[in-house]
């Protein structure tokens, strides 16, 4: 299990720590499986390690726009997925638009 998870060893020193490791370990082996299993029922044959290397392609951003009024607009967004992350978005029935855009605004730092 700890091979495609590349986890590491426990460290922790209390029981309720542990349990959570070892839970949080089986989940994310199970959403591991489940992901190579509908891929691979979609007719793609492939390791999570390859699915895992072309979503790291996909980038969440945060644009920083300072305005002359004193305020900063940020944009945080998603970029556009390349082709073959959108073919593994599409295989797993995700939309490509993983995160929506978030507009905050806030006042800017007085400039020394």
């Amino acid at each position: 299990m700890k091979t495609p998870l590349a986890e590491r060893p426990i460290y922790h020193q209390r029981e309720p720590r542990v349990d959570s490791h070892i839970f949080l370990c089986v989940l994310a082996f199970h959403l591991l499986a489940t992901i190579e299993k509908t891929l691979l029922d979609q007719g793609l044959h492939t390791s999570w390690a390859t699915v895992r290397n072309t979503l790291k392609t996909h980038q969440i951003c945060t644009i920083v726009l300072p305005t002359k009024g004193g305020q900063t607009l940020r944009i945080r967004k998603a970029s556009t997925p390349e082709k073959e992350v959108a073919g593994l978005y599409a295989l797993l029935r995700l939309s490509d638009q993983v995160v929506k855009p978030i507009y905050s605004w806030t006042d800017s730092l007085p400039s020394d």
